[in-house]
């Protein structure tokens, strides 16, 4: 059992609710974060309760945001914890936040997960994340709700957006004529995407195109 699950085992705070599995793969990603200034920012605030765990998870030097549409999100603030209010489907609101959070290592987005507002703040925010951030959409399992706009390989789903980023990830390899296919700013973003039951984490870095390279003696 990790600090995380520790946490939440035991919380007496503002009431969390994560799928146990998840816990798991944010320690894994997350964990070289601990104790740094560490700014993340968490779209979907409800009660407030994952930001006190992050609070407590990364330390007295982390930065807690929160993006909600209710107002009465303001009440949960606390110290090291920041909120603001409004659409993550509001382009003019996502560009305001932008404004006011120059820095975002970490953006997990927690939101109303329809495939409008993950895709929105995915093609708004995914740029504004540090160049060896991470960004985390969870809930990836509407993608096959039709009343949350999704279905199974539908196009315009998060995740069918997200296996097309696995196609940006090899463009370096383009070979013959797709001009669909070419090295894009994604390719040169991403260094990884992991893909979990109902969360996809997308590891950013500087991708320099690959280089294959030899050593030892050739027998054949």
């Amino acid at each position: 059992m990790n600090d995380l699950e520790k946490y939440f085992e035991n919380n007496t705070g503002n009431l969390i609710n994560k799928w146990t599995h998840y816990f798991e793969a944010y320690d894994n990603h997350l964990s070289r974060y601990r104790n740094t200034d560490v700014h993340i920012l968490e779209i979907g605030v409800r009660h407030g309760g994952s930001l006190q765990m992050w609070k407590h998870y990364f330390g007295p030097d982390a930065k807690i945001y929160g993006v909600d549409v209710n107002p009465r999100s303001h009440e949960l603030e606390e110290d090291q914890i920041e909120i603001f209010i409004g659409d993550q489907e509001d382009v003019d609101f996502l560009s305001e936040l932008k404004n006011a959070l120059p820095r975002i290592d970490i953006l997990l987005d927690d939101g109303g997960h329809t495939m409008s507002q993950q895709i929105t703040t995915f093609d708004h925010m995914f740029h504004h994340v540090a160049e060896d951030g991470i960004y985390i959409c969870e809930d990836t399992h509407t993608s096959y709700w039709p009343t949350f706009g999704g279905g199974f390989r539908q196009r315009g789903t998060f995740m069918e957006m997200s296996k097309q980023l696995v196609d940006d990830l090899h463009a370096h390899h383009k070979r013959g004529r797709h001009p669909d296919f070419t090295v894009s700013d994604y390719t040169r973003a991403i260094e990884s995407i992991h893909f979990y039951d109902s969360m996809v984490v997308i590891e950013k870095a500087l991708v320099d195109p690959p280089e294959l390279v030899y050593s030892g003696k050739a027998r054949f």
